[in-house]
Formats: structure tokens, C-alpha cells, sequence
């Protein structure tokens, strides 16, 4: 896929310059730079030749086909370009000219009508307003940018051309080796998905690193990313993150979950790396390109100074890496070669005045140690360190059968060393924190690929209920469904909804209650009142007729002052459940990733701490729990400080129900289920609240 664009043999500039300040002789100048040992062909009114090719007046005028069009004329030219492009046979065309879709509603109209020109054709094209591609395998770099970095294993999708000139005069100076280089723009054709799969594909990509302000196409790119990422590492760091869409959300899962929500639920569901920053995405690109996968979480730090351990040993810690100490017999040997003021445990510390040879002894006896899965390795520049020699020795002593992440912190001192290890494939961080976090990403990726077959349960549901009551509310225009309804809708799908009848009296109220059995709670029923407690709409544990009526009169008297537009159904009366761990679950509805589903505990643990987490529908058992082990409170569930602990598989249970929910009926918009009533295993969970928003 994309042979054209990343292994072209004949390559246009339309709009070819002898002017070095012009864009169209950067391309001259690079395609020549670079070696590209394909077909150069610069389209220039004037010029007969640029830089020893041979130029032509136009594109007409040359008399074979081409593979790859680069267009830098001005605008108002682009279009003609594009046209001469395709009638020479050009299967793709990069369209570097800025002035489309980022200006004006003007120039996305004629940016879409160079698409459908290339559609009709069966062209694809890359831009408008972009930098261009490189490819240091196939020595093109048909790109604006100024630098060249040599060849590597890692390529780079990115939507902004400034930062991929920002990455290529950074891999430079770093002598860090990239394949691919792919700037796309405004991408009105070719976007992420189209370089995702083609990049999954690419034998020279190790790595995909990959700068993103949006995604196009949500679905779409969660097939194709997570297919990439079982073949290779995909690192993306997504940027321009909004809350708009929480704006208008009015339930508690619609309200924290923001943009930046979604793509993380969706970036985990794919089994894409997140990059937080600039840093991190080639911290995280390199250790991936570079070292072999770690079985498991099991860290072990090798140092000649105290104080940077300790900070490895922080990070790891921090991160949810395992510190553990060597085996006793790793221990022993270590004692029987390092003076008797090392440290032996972890970090294991071969003390400030360690020459390369005690590193090395000490690295080698650890690598046979099973206990240990990767090994961060802290060096400072002290009087006997060496770090050049240290580097030669660590990549000849490293086995590669457990990845080994570098931090040889210090300047000039080090500056040849780090030099060298990038030469030799070791990846080095100035910090033993950014080390550490890209083990951690490491290990992130490594429990993805050796996840379990998803397997997405089905449960029965009776159908027929629910669409009774959405039926009802659309041919109402109502998207608002209520506390009654909604649980009509869950009871469909099986989830235990204690008794209860909708009373438009005081004295249906007691009629109610008398039926059920004390006690009862009584709650306003309104599409106009979401959060009841806030208007005096709930009322618990009322155990008499008399407790019933006079709750019932004063409701009704302080929503009327609270709330005096609101439109009052009546109370809905309920049998009172049993006490037990207040959990809320949600769905909102995802514009580019579709239904996400929340899961947090109830009271302060949402309302103030927004303790919750995420994840796409549908979801498996596994990934269920997944999002309950993801809370901080997690603790608290499993049975903290001499508490029993509740049924969670009753908690997992109900997410998947709620998965399946959002996944048979789109129209539902936003659930919650707050509270949720989770007791020991054994008790039946219960739902107390709930409501939805229809589309």
C-alpha cells in the first residue's frame, strides 16, 4: 500500500526553484542530498536545468509517466498541477501549498474538490499544507527540512509539518536513525489510518511514533491501530484536547469524560502507547526499537551513587514496576565480587569508585537471575567510572534476552559515551525517571500483546420492554427517561430492581408502601430534576403510613419552591434494600469512539475526588475488572482495614450489561446507575437510582 509515495522511482516538483530561498529548491536541493537514485523530474517555466536535472515547462511536456508528484506552486495553481499530475500517471500527489481548509471555508471547498478530482481517478493524495515524506531506506527525503538524520528503524506519522522539522533537526543532532518520515496536514485524503497500515506493513519500521491534533475517522482507526500494534509498537502523542463535549453533558459519566478520556480509552483498547509529552514519545520509541520486550514488572536498578538509585527506585515504584531484590544465590556471588560496602538488594549499588569491569561483573551475574525481568543501569561520571569504556562493555555484556534501559547522567563527561550507545542500539536518558517510564511503557505494551482472546459475553434480554418504553419517549420527543423507565430498561437486562410504583398522591404513596413493606425510600419523579438530593427530592428509611404522607406533602412543597417550572410526576415509592458499598456505573456516548463505560464509587469518591475510570464498549470480563482495579479506591472493594469485601464479579457482571445496552440501542446517549448496591458475595447487588439520555 502507498508504493508510490514511500518507494517512488520517478519523482515531479511542480514548481521546481532556482531561488535557494524558495520551497521548491529545498526539494531540488534535498532530493539531490539524499541520494534518491529514482527519476527527478522539476517542472519550472524558466529554468533549463536545476541543480544538474533537467527541467520542463510543464508536466505535458515530459515525455514518460511519473510515480510521485510533489506540488509546490501557489494556490491558485495547485489545481491545474494536480490534473497535469494524474494525466502522467502520478498514483499519488503531495500537495505541500498551504491556503485550504486551515483559512477559510473558501479553501476547504477547493481542498475538496482536489479530492474528489484524485477519487475520480483513483489517486490518493497527501496534504494540503504539509511537509512532505522522507524515507532514508530508499535515500529520498522529499521533504522542505533543512536536516537529514541517518537511517533507523523508528518512522514518524505527524499532522504538523513544523513538528516533523522540529523531529528531523532533533534526530539529527541526536544521531538517533529514523525510517519514515510522513508529514500529511490537513489530511483531506490520506490520513493516520492509511500510514498506520502501511507503516504495519513496512519491514524497515521497527517502531511507529506517530503526532496526532485529531482522528478522522474514530472507528476506523481503532481496527487499524490495534492490527498495527500486534504487529509492531505504536506511540502516539495526541494533542489538542478539549472538555467541549462535556459541556452539554447533564449525567455524572457525561460530565467526566472529556476528550482526553476517550482517547485514552481508546488508545488502550488498541494497545497504543500514549506519550504525555515531546520527550516521552521518543523516550518511549527508542527502548521499543531498540531492546526485546520484558517477561514481567520485575525491575532491578544497577548504580554507582546513592542518590540517583533511590530516584530509579522512586520512579519504578511509583509507576507500579517491581522493585524486587535478587535471589539469595544472586546475592552471594555479588558478595563474593563487590566490596563489602555495596548494597546487595535493589538498587544494587557497586559504590562511587567502580571502574567498567565491576559494572560489568555485576550486570552479568544478575542477567542469570530469574527473579529479574528488566535492568535500568545509573551511572554518574566519577573519577573511575570511564563511561566510554562502560558503554563498549555493557552492549558486549548485554545478552538481549532482558531489556536494559541506560541513565548516564552528567554532561561533557558523558557526552561520548551516550554518543556511542546510540551507535550501538542502547537507549540512554538523562534522568533514571525517563528511564524508568520507558520501561514502564515497555512493560505496558508487553501484557497488551500477551493479553487473553476477548471474549464478550452475551446475556439474555427481553427486547420487547425496552423498546416499548424508547418507542415511547421518541414519539414523545422526551430524551430525558426517568427513574422509572430506566429501570424498566434495565430490569430487561436482568439487572435486580427492588419493588417499587410511581404515586401522584400522598395517599397512593401509602397505598404503595403498605403493599410493598416498610421501609421504603420515596423519591421525586421529574424529567425536568436530574440530581434529586439537591432539591429535597429523597427521602430514606420511612417506616409508617404517617411517615409516608407527611414526607410526601413536604416533597412536594419544597420542589414546587425549588424547582417551580419543573413538571412533577409524582413520587416514585420504593422498598428500602439493604446497606452495603455505593458504586456508580455509566455510559456516555463518544462522537469519534462511540458508547464509553464508567465505573467509581458513589458519594465523595466521584462527586469530589472523580476516582473513576474508562473503557469502550463492548468489553469482556477481564477488561471489567480491569476498570475496577484502575481506582484508587480499588482498596476499599477488596476489603481495607477489616472490611469484607464485596462481590465484585456482581460489579463486573453489571458493566457488561451496560456494555451490551449501549451496544444494542445507539440511541441510548448517557446511562447512570448511581447508586449501584454492592454487598458481600452472596448478596444480591441492587440498582437504587438510575436514568438515561436519549439521543
Amino acid at each position: 500500500m502507498l508504493e508510490t509515495l514511500l518507494y517512488p522511482k520517478t519523482v515531479a516538483v511542480v514548481g521546481a526553484s532556482r531561488n535557494p530561498e524558495k520551497v521548491g529548491y529545498a526539494f531540488m536541493k534535498n532530493l539531490k542530498e539524499s541520494g534518491f537514485e529514482g527519476t527527478v523530474v522539476p517542472i519550472n517555466l524558466e529554468a533549463p536545468e536545476i541543480l544538474g536535472f533537467k527541467c520542463y515547462k510543464s508536466l505535458t511536456e515530459y515525455p514518460d509517466t511519473i510515480d510521485l508528484s510533489i506540488i509546490v506552486v501557489g494556490h491558485k495553481y495547485v489545481k491545474d498541477a494536480l490534473v497535469q499530475s494524474i494525466d502522467k500517471g502520478a498514483k499519488t500527489v503531495v500537495v505541500i501549498t498551504a491556503g485550504f481548509k486551515e483559512v477559510s471555508a473558501k479553501g476547504a471547498e477547493a481542498e475538496q474538490e482536489l479530492v474528489q478530482i484524485c477519487h475520480k481517478a483513483g489517486v490518493r493524495m497527501m496534504g494540503p499544507n504539509c511537509l512532505g515524506v522522507l524515507n532514508t531506506h530508499h535515500r529520498m527525503n522529499a521533504t522542505f527540512a533543512p536536516c537529514l538524520p541517518p537511517p533507523g528503524s523508528i518512522s514518524v506519522i505527524s499532522q504538523s509539518g513544523a513538528l516533523c522539522v522540529a523531529i528531523l533537526d532533533w534526530a539529527t543532532q541526536q544521531k538517533l536513525g529514523l525510517g519514515k518520515v510522513i508529514s500529511f496536514g490537513n489530511k483531506a485524503d490520506l490520513n493516520e489510518v492509511d500510514f498506520l497500515q502501511a507503516l504495519a506493513e513496512d519491514k524497515d519500521t521497527k517502531v511507529i511514533a506517530g503526532y496526532l491534533e485529531s482522528i478522522k475517522e474514530g472507528d476506523k482507526f481503532l481496527r487499524v491501530a490495534e492490527e498495527a500494534a500486534g504487529k509492531k509498537p505504536v506511540v502516539i502523542l495526541k494533542v489538542g484536547i478539549t472538555q467541549a463535549g462535556a459541556k452539554a453533558a447533564s449525567s455524572h459519566t457525561g460530565s467526566l469524560a472529556g476528550a482526553d478520556i476517550a482517547y485514552g480509552a481508546a488508545f488502550r483498547r488498541a494497545g497504543v502507547i500514549r506519550a504525555e509529552n515531546f520527550e516521552a514519545l521518543f523516550d518511549y520509541a527508542l527502548a521499543l526499537a531498540t531492546q526485546p520486550l520484558p517477561a514481567g514488572k520485575r525491575v532491578c536498578v544497577i548504580t554507582n551513587a546513592g542518590g540517583p538509585g533511590i530516584m530509579a527506585a522512586d520512579a519504578a515504584e511509583t509507576l507500579g514496576l517491581k522493585m524486587v531484590s535478587p535471589s539469595e544465590t544472586t546475592q552471594a556471588r555479588l558478595k563474593e565480587i563487590l566490596p563489602p560496602t555495596a548494597a546487595f538488594g535493589n538498587p544494587v549499588d557497586v559504590i562511587g569508585d567502580a571502574e567498567p569491569d565491576r559494572y560489568i561483573k555485576a550486570f552479568e551475574i544478575l542477567q542469570d537471575d530469574d527473579n529479574i525481568d528488566a535492568f535500568v543501569i545509573v551511572s554518574t561520571p566519577q573519577n573511575m567510572t570511564r563511561p566510554l569504556e562502560l558503554a563498549e562493555k555493557l552492549a558486549k555484556a548485554h545478552k538481549r534476552a532482558k531489556p536494559m534501559l541506560t541513565a548516564f547522567m552528567g554532561g561533557d563527561q558523558v557526552a561520548k559515551a551516550k554518543d556511542r550507545m546510540m551507535e550501538l542500539g542502547i537507549p540512554n536518558y538523562p534522568a533514571p525517571d525517563r528511564a524508568v517510564a520507558a520501561l514502564k511503557a515497555m512493560c505496558d505494551y508487553a501484557a497488551w500483546k500477551q493479553r487473553p482472546a476477548r471474549v464478550v459475553a452475551r446475556y439474555p434480554v427481553n427486547r420487547r420492554r425496552v423498546d416499548r418504553v424508547i418507542r415511547w419517549h421518541t414519539r414523545s420527543a422526551i430524551q430525558q427517561v426517568g427513574e422509572v423507565e430506566a429501570k424498566e430498561i434495565l430490569r430487561a437486562y436482568d439487572f435486580r430492581i427492588l419493588d417499587g410504583t410511581l404515586a401522584r398522591s400522598g395517599q397512593e404513596a401509602v397505598e404503595v408502601a403498605n403493599r410493598i413493606g416498610y421501609p421504603v425510600v420515596l423519591k421525586i419523579s421529574s424529567p425536568d430534576i436530574i440530581h434529586k438530593s439537591d432539591f429535597g427530592g429523597v427521602r430514606v428509611n420511612l417506616a409508617s403510613a404517617e411517615q409516608v404522607l407527611d414526607a410526601f406533602d413536604l416533597m412536594m412543597l419544597r420542589v414546587q419552591r425549588r424547582a417551580p417550572n419543573a413538571y412533577i410526576r409524582g413520587a416514585f415509592v420504593e422498598k428500602m434494600g439493604h446497606r452495603g458499598r455505593e458504586v456508580i456505573l455509566g455510559m456516555t456516548r463518544d462522537p469519534q469512539f462511540g458508547p464509553m463505560l464508567m465505573f467509581g464509587l458513589g458519594g465523595i469518591f466521584v462527586e469530589v475526588m472523580k476516582d473513576v475510570t474508562f473503557h469502550l464498549a463492548p468489553i469482556t470480563h477481564e477488561e471489567a475488572m480491569q476498570m475496577l482495579k484502575g481506582t484508587r479506591s480499588y482498596a476499599l472493594l477488596k476489603g481495607a482495614r477489616g472490611q469484607a469485601p464485596v462481590d465484585l464479579d456482581a460489579i463486573a457482571s453489571a458493566l457488561q450489561r451496560i456494555s451490551q445496552l449501549a451496544t444494542d440501542y445507539p440511541q441510548v446517549k448517557e446511562l447512570d446507575i448511581n447508586p449501584f448496591i454492592v454487598g458481600v458475595v452472596g448478596t444480591a447487588a441492587y440498582v437504587a437510582d438510575a436514568r438515561m439520555t436519549l439521543a
